[in-house]
């Protein structure tokens, strides 16, 4: 959908020029398959309410009553959760109303303005939790593949939910949606594998997605109930609708939906890593509603697919991490027997393309190129290293469309279609490349994306496209798109290569002398922190990247022992420095170095004598890592231990015995999951992310706990028309 006006249109007045922007938390109206009340507080007065309340409540009236007016026990059900500091989910309860009185479940939140927020429908049938989310958790905890994980989640749900249509829709890093996954009955056309256009869920709309992680469409033609007043008493506005499950649809939303030929819908977000990864969007062919229990169950399910799709995406990763460590050693056996490692990294029985789907690379490193692979002529491989000269300076820098952003490359997109670069140095033009070709392919879209837009006898008639068919687009120019598992393997191939570069140059600089000057320029302007030694511990050279990270202080640094001081236990500082001249061991080791300010930075130190030959030693190079990340890692897996072992004892309810067991069976599969998860992210995802990855995986677990406690008290109340907390 186009966005082509600057205004911000209301709810309901928006075109196809302006949706992405349309107000739809302001919609004013509900669904008529429940009703709304707003409360004031203290006084627990109903000031605003849908204008069906009090018909579909069995009362005279609504608005302007206190709760303990009204027939039944409305307020008695929701004193016990009125908190008003309590945040996060919405509370439901189980209670009665109306007069003859009927049994109603209510959801409460409190908007952002204040007041309560009471949403209720007609109360549904229990639901048997074990048979609903015991074998799916275990379903979602096997799937080995994304592919196989998403064909079971589309099973799942249409097992569960009946809807005609499951598809699961996953997003690219365009907001295009592709449906990966469906189950359908027979009869239906297919959609799986069409893609449709970021446009056809605004932006506003996919930030509630975020929020409000399930939504019900019961009857796409059904009548909104607006409500009464319109705008809020305590705030003189529209009353924020966010997080209302009741909430009217967008018109133009709902008038794609019949150009669909779809009557009822029913969406649950996919979050993975605090983002929106992708839908879960069930379509039926006549009007339909699931009652709470049940959406509860999809939410639940749907927050543990989200976590077991962040550990098979991380699954990848960890690969790319084995293949990284056998390069690196290959690298430092190249030096020791040939005293040159550039031959390594091209080693034919361990090649460097698998791990990005690469069928050719290329080296550019101190003016010579070196090849595998299919690539371009030397003279191109160069002009792209001139080309990427010019651009600002980039870990990972990466196009599957080399030829859309460099025109002059076009002659050699069959070759290098998409590249992915990495700088091995610090040094303009040092770069390592890899190379996908064009990919010529159709692409089927679930009607025309060019044409989203019908234009009636008025042209201020704008409806949705009301087409459909499959629409194919014959794509030229780009290769395979770069995964972020491809752009995680190319950042730890190049920083563990630029290690090996900088170790090279240090090498070097003892072993040629006479160029001294030259080479150890290169490393004063090193961003990794170096030091080199001669043979009896003086330091010769000490760049400026770890002279920056020591204190201000006057204290001269002339030898290695000398720098003991600026770590914590400077004893085993200097018993390592001893082992290094003395014995010519190597050492691998993690430092904690008092920076300025007295603040600790933890460092990781490789420390290797320089040997041309067995019986000689020319010096000791020692280079250091900065591994605040990595331990911060280490404290976000700690923290996921500790919340996990939390949501473990969470049981703040009390049960009987048999619900108390039921609970805490499908609480032990969720933290199974989630551990499984928090392991393959340990071990799978670059260094710098496994922290807000943890977090989110241990947030999506609390939640599920909490979704599963609510889910357990409520099934445990509704035969004697109890409460429940959600």
């Amino acid at each position: 959908m186009a966005s082509n006006s600057l205004a911000t249109p209301a709810f309901g007045k928006a075109d196809l020029s302006n949706c992405e922007r349309e107000e739809i938390h302001l919609a004013g109206s509900i669904q008529p398959h429940g009703a709304l009340l707003v409360v004031s507080e203290p006084d627990h007065r109903v000031i605003q309410a849908s204008a069906n309340a009090a018909a579909f409540l069995n009362l005279t009236q609504v608005v302007g009553m206190l709760l303990a007016d009204l027939d039944g026990d409305l307020l008695l059900r929701i004193l016990p959760h009125l908190d008003p500091t309590s945040q996060g989910m919405p509370i439901a309860v189980r209670c009665h109303i109306g007069k003859p009185s009927a049994q109603f479940d209510g959801l409460l939140h409190r908007p952002p303005e204040g007041g309560l927020v009471i949403e209720l429908e007609r109360a549904g049938p229990s639901v048997d939790l074990s048979r609903q989310i015991a074998s799916a958790l275990d379903k979602i905890r096997g799937a080995s593949t994304l592919r196989t994980l998403c064909d079971d989640t589309a099973t799942l749900f249409q097992e569960r939910t009946g809807y005609d249509r499951v598809m699961v829709y996953r997003f690219d890093d365009e907001g295009h949606g592709e449906v990966f996954s469906e189950r359908r009955k027979p009869e239906l056309e297919p959609y799986l594998g069409n893609w449709y256009p970021a446009s056809d869920i605004p932006q506003m709309a996919r930030r509630l997605y975020e929020r409000t992680r399930v939504r019900v469409l019961v009857d796409v033609g059904y009548e909104p109930v607006p409500l009464q007043p319109r705008l809020s008493p305590l705030t003189g506005r529209d009353l924020d609708m966010s997080l209302c499950f009741l909430r009217s649809m967008s018109p133009i939303h709902l008038q794609y939906l019949k150009n669909m030929g779809v009557r009822a819908t029913l969406v649950v977000s996919l979050v993975v890593g605090g983002k929106l990864w992708g839908l879960v969007a069930c379509h039926h062919y006549e009007p339909r509603f699931i009652h709470f229990e049940l959406r509860a169950v999809c939410e639940l399910l749907a927050e543990a697919i989200a976590t077991r799709i962040a550990a098979l995406e991380s699954f990848a990763q960890s690969q790319s991490e084995l293949f990284v460590q056998r390069l690196e050693q290959r690298l430092v056996e190249a030096i020791s027997r040939e005293g040159d490692w550039r031959a390594a990294i091209f080693d034919s029985s361990q090649s460097i393309l698998p791990p990005l789907g690469a069928t050719g690379s290329a080296l550019i490193y101190e003016g010579q190129v070196i090849t595998t692979g299919e690539v371009p002529g030397t003279q191109e491989i160069r002009d792209i290293g001139n080309w990427l000269n010019a651009k600002p300076r980039v870990s990972v820098f990466a196009t599957a469309s080399l030829g859309s952003d460099a025109p002059e490359f076009e002659g050699i997109i069959k070759e290098a279609s998409g590249i992915v670069v990495t700088p091995i140095s610090d040094n303009a033009g040092e770069f390592l490349i890899w190379f996908r070709p064009e990919r010529i392919r159709t692409v089927t879209w679930g009607g025309d994306p060019l044409s989203p837009v019908v234009i009636g006898d008025n042209p201020a008639d704008l409806s949705p496209r009301r087409s459909f068919a499959q629409w194919h687009q014959l794509v030229e120019g780009t290769s395979e798109p770069w995964t972020p598992a491809d752009l995680a393997a190319a950042r730890l191939i190049g920083q563990s290569v630029a290690d090996i570069v900088l170790q090279s140059r240090a090498v070097r600089t003892l072993i040629a002398q006479n160029q001294l000057e030259k080479f150890s320029s290169q490393i004063r302007v090193s961003g990794q922190p170096v030091i080199i030694a001669d043979i009896e511990g003086k330091i010769l050279l000490m760049n400026d990247a770890f002279r920056t990270m020591l204190p201000k202080d006057d204290r001269a640094l002339h030898q290695l022992k000398d720098l003991a001081a600026a770590f914590h236990r400077p004893d085993d500082f200097i018993w390592n420095v001893d082992e290094l001249l003395n014995h010519r061991r190597a050492w691998r080791g993690e430092l904690l170095l008092r920076s300025e300010g007295n603040r600790e930075k933890p460092l990781m130190i490789r420390a290797e004598p320089v040997e041309p030959s067995r019986d000689r030693v020319l010096g000791f190079v020692l280079i250091f890592s900065d591994i605040t990340d990595r331990k911060a890692a280490e404290a976000a897996r700690s923290r996921f231990q500790e919340g996990i072992i939390k949501s473990h004892r969470i049981n703040s309810v009390r049960l009987d015995s048999k619900t108390d067991l039921v609970y805490q069976n499908l609480l032990s599969s969720v933290v199974e999951n989630a551990q499984l998860a928090a392991l393959e992210i340990t071990y799978g995802v670059e260094t710098g992310r496994i922290a807000e990855m943890l977090e989110s995986v241990r947030n999506s677990t609390l939640r599920t706990a909490e979704v599963l406690e609510h889910l357990i008290w409520h099934s445990s109340r509704t035969s004697d028309g109890g409460d429940t907390k959600k």
